[in-house]
């Protein structure tokens, strides 16, 4: 036996080099970094690993202070790759490529940088290609937008402009647009039209109507969409996102796209029917590619609008606007119908649910699926094969909080939504309805929440929202509220720990990847990124401009920061 291990050993020093702190053994590559966190109760830090030329991990391990691997260890930290639970990749490329809005305090804040893009991007704002954005806020502009707004510009008069409010959830359009839709305009059942002061913006189910007339990018826009987003998502240190609502002709260019060389991150997409809240299987199939590239096996479906444009749906009036309860995009049966015939055909639900009326019902359809899936299993074994989710779970009523723990359905949460929501929530819902149920984060660890950032509606750095889960404050600023300065309602915060699996282990786990993802040890995909320091040793505020050295994507470098 040792004359064996002596062979073993002389073989593998003589057929190993070393190239740029990357050493080969044969058919694999070792990687050694100051520092390795991995995920894995066996071996929770090492400092080497190796790679197979299949993009997995054969092994992590430690080695002694004199060897070849110590001597040429890489500069930094390296960690599992983060993932975002719930973000957006074809909207985010767009936004990379539209007017940013976000943080504008003014009408003729607005109006300038869509005159700055204008000026930058001639033939933006025509009929066949109309001018986007996103990013605007009504409670920072002082008032609900109109059309009328836009004109005030002389040189923006003709154009055809479509401004998404910042939870996308509301759209602003400019004259030339309301000239194609009809004089008269009923209102929209799950949607709202603003007629005051002026006509102009369309909430939730009534955005569709301008939508359909919306000349919607071709095949090369989307290809440009896409490779932009990826690569900024990197740059972050993201290799991976749950798609939160793709359709079904996307769906079939992320297919052609996906394994190519600039398809850089791993998507788990969610099916989003031509229309919302149908049931549309004979569009889209399941589909999943070996390499873990891209996976189809998960529906969206929508149960009301956002809390900031008073359209999530509540149990009780909104505080500072007695007159509605908000909207129910979709009624409760429907709700049900189409979770069961999904569910039923293998698919994984997922139902974006903010209000705490919104969220009862996405928990009712999700009980009456699981009864109906497995009617003689429990509800928390038949909820741990399917992992129905619920996406934002945002407001949540306690009745309803106890239904989610005995089911253990998993809640996709956004911890950047509370700290940018903290504002003004509280004078949306009051404070008992803000205390009791809404933003929880803490009190769900025990029903493996997914974290994430909804991007683009929030940025999709994910140590900005490892921040604000675990400090309750702004990343932006560094605060709370006024109120509450050193942290918003700090007992749902999480732990650093806790936040960083929140990003790893989470999405894993609700989108069927555990123990492939997330982690670092055998048989895992080889995605990690590498950091200047541990985030142990950080201090917390130095997450809020953390810049990450490197990123790999299946044992390929796909990022790496200058300098």
């Amino acid at each position: 036996m040792v004359a064996v291990a002596f062979i073993i050993q002389f073989r593998e020093k003589i057929i190993h080099h070393i190239h740029k702190n990357i050493i080969s053994h044969g058919h694999t590559e070792t990687h050694c970094y100051e520092s390795v966190r991995t995920n894995w109760l066996v071996e929770p830090y090492v400092n080497c690993f190796s790679v197979l030329p299949s993009g997995q991990i054969a092994k992590v391990f430690s080695t002694a202070n004199d060897t070849d691997l110590t001597r040429n260890v890489a500069p930094g930290f390296a960690m599992p790759g983060l993932w975002d639970g719930h973000g957006h990749l074809l909207q985010y490329g767009e936004f990379l490529n539209s007017v940013d809005l976000f943080g504008s305090k003014s009408m003729n804040d607005v109006r300038s940088r869509v005159r700055d893009y204008v000026d930058h991007n001639p033939g933006a704002g025509s009929k066949e290609e109309w001018l986007r954005g996103i990013g605007w806020d009504q409670m920072a502009l002082g008032k609900m937008p109109t059309a009328r707004d836009l004109v005030a510009d002389k040189t923006l008069k003709d154009l055809y402009i479509m401004l998404d409010r910042v939870d996308v959830h509301c759209i602003w359009v400019s004259q030339a647009v309301l000239d194609l839709l009809p004089d008269s305009i009923p209102d929209i059942p799950g949607g709202e039209i603003i007629r005051d002061p002026g006509m102009g913006v369309f909430c939730d189910n009534a955005m569709d109507m301008v939508m359909a007339l919306w000349p919607k990018p071709g095949s090369g826009k989307k290809r440009q969409f896409l490779k932009s987003a990826m690569g900024k998502l990197n740059e972050v240190g993201l290799v991976g996102l749950h798609d939160a609502g793709v359709t079904p002709v996307n769906l079939n260019l992320y297919k052609e796209l996906a394994g190519g060389d600039d398809w850089t991150m791993r998507v788990y997409a969610m099916i989003e029917c031509y229309e919302r809240n149908t049931f549309c299987p004979d569009e889209v199939k399941r589909y999943s590619r070996r390499d873990g590239f891209l996976s189809i096996q998960s529906v969206k479906l929508f149960a009301d609008g956002a809390l900031g444009s008073w359209g999530s749906a509540l149990i009780d009036p909104y505080t500072d606007r007695p007159d509605t309860s908000g909207s129910l995009l979709v009624n409760a049966s429907e709700l049900l119908d189409h979770t069961v015939a999904w569910a039923s055909e293998g698919y994984q639900v997922n139902i974006h649910a903010i209000g705490d009326l919104a969220n009862r019902y996405a928990v009712d359809a999700i009980i009456a699926a699981l009864r109906i899936l497995c009617p003689d299993s429990t509800l928390s074994d038949c909820q741990s094969y399917h992992r129905f989710r619920i996406e934002h779970s945002q407001i949540i009523h306690p009745d309803d909080q106890a239904r989610i723990h005995a089911a253990g359905i998993i809640p996709s949460i956004q911890p950047t939504h509370a700290t940018s929501d903290m504002t003004y929530a509280e004078k949306r819902l009051g404070k008992e309805r803000t205390v009791q149920e809404a933003y929880r984060m803490r009190s769900l660890l025990d029903v493996s929440p997914v974290l994430g950032s909804d991007f683009p509606v929030e940025p999709p750095d994910p140590f900005q929202g490892i921040y604000a889960a675990v400090t309750r404050r702004s990343p932006h600023t560094g605060r709370g509220t006024a109120d509450s300065p050193d942290g918003w309602h700090t007992d749902e915060a999480l732990s650093l720990d806790q936040a960083i699996r929140g990003f790893t282990e989470g999405p894993a786990y609700a989108g069927f990847t555990d123990g492939k993802t997330g982690v670092i040890k055998p048989g895992a995909y080889a995605d990690w990124i590498v950091l200047d320091k541990s985030l142990d040793s950080m201090d917390i505020e130095d997450l809020r401009s953390l810049k990450v050295r490197e990123t790999w994507v299946g044992g390929r470098r796909v990022y790496a920061r200058d300098g």
